[in-house]
């Protein structure tokens, strides 16, 4: 893996070309496997007042805009962005994921990985990342191990008026049920606040495009890890968020890039986003 922005600062001594080594023979991985704390000390999450929350969303993408193929990710995916997957969760206190993805995917609970378990017991963090499911209709089967089985009980973001015997069946279950809304539905601009007073304040978006699109609407999503990955599917797929149009583009800057494989690992920040991160 290297580094393509920002640019890694140049020598202040350049060595002149009479003394340059000789290029050296192609090997078939010129740039080393970054390890997992490398990757960690990339993706830390910036310097914010305490208790204020910080969302950032990690998709990836085709070379065509597809945010999936047959109704899954992980042929868009590769080795180096399942590690930066894994890295991302083990930095996060709660993960935040919509209801139709925890269907079509498969989510079980977020494990403890003891790669991690320093970094996180430095920064007061629990073993493994809460799993906060978000969902209006709570259409969800409960008997799964994300709600039976999680070693962090999962959460479940819904609206004050959903459903009141979903809501019980999920608390039975070991769910703890929040509500960021006073109807049925779920606003998305009360999330990372909500979750933030139950002591998560490092959150992390994988979608889908549906929820992602609602977050990036409310003006919550403060950053985006975009993997772009170098296939084309074609097909009718959806973009990595799923939302009206907006009447003036968002704006978001480009804070690094990564490069492995031909996968470009993209972080973009949203501007003004709490102006004194690091």
């Amino acid at each position: 893996m290297r580094r393509l922005f920002p640019s890694p600062t140049p020598s202040a001594a350049p060595i002149p070309p009479a003394e340059a080594a000789p290029p050296a023979e192609p090997t078939g991985s010129a740039d080393p496997q970054w390890t997992l704390e490398e990757l960690a000390d990339a993706y830390a999450y910036p310097a914010v007042a305490p208790g204020t929350p910080w969302l950032r969303g990690n998709m990836v993408s085709s070379l065509d805009g597809a945010a999936h193929h047959q109704g899954r990710s992980q042929p868009l995916s590769s080795d180096a962005d399942m590690r930066i997957f894994g890295v991302l969760r083990a930095l996060a206190d709660a993960v935040v994921v919509g209801a139709e993805t925890v269907r079509q995917e498969g989510y079980r609970p977020a494990r403890r990985r003891e790669a991690f378990a320093a970094r996180r017991a430095a920064a007061g963090q629990h073993p493994a990342p809460a799993i906060a499911v978000v969902s209006a209709s709570l259409d969800l089967d409960f008997s799964l191990p994300l709600f039976t089985e999680p070693l962090v009980p999962t959460l479940l973001v819904t609206g004050a008026a959903a459903p009141a015997d979903r809501q019980a069946a999920a608390r039975e279950a070991g769910a703890v049920v929040v509500h960021a809304g006073e109807g049925a539905a779920v606003d998305p601009a009360r999330v990372p606040a909500l979750l933030a007073e139950h002591g998560h304040t490092r959150l992390l978006t994988e979608g889908g495009p549906r929820l992602l699109g609602q977050f990036a609407a409310a003006g919550v999503l403060d950053e985006l890890c975009l993997t772009l990955s170098p296939r084309i599917t074609a097909g009718d797929a959806s973009r990595i968020t799923d939302a009206p149009g907006f009447e003036v583009p968002l704006e978001y800057r480009l804070h690094s890039v990564l490069e492995e494989d031909g996968f470009l690992f993209t972080r973009y920040r949203r501007a003004g986003a709490a102006a004194g991160a690091k």
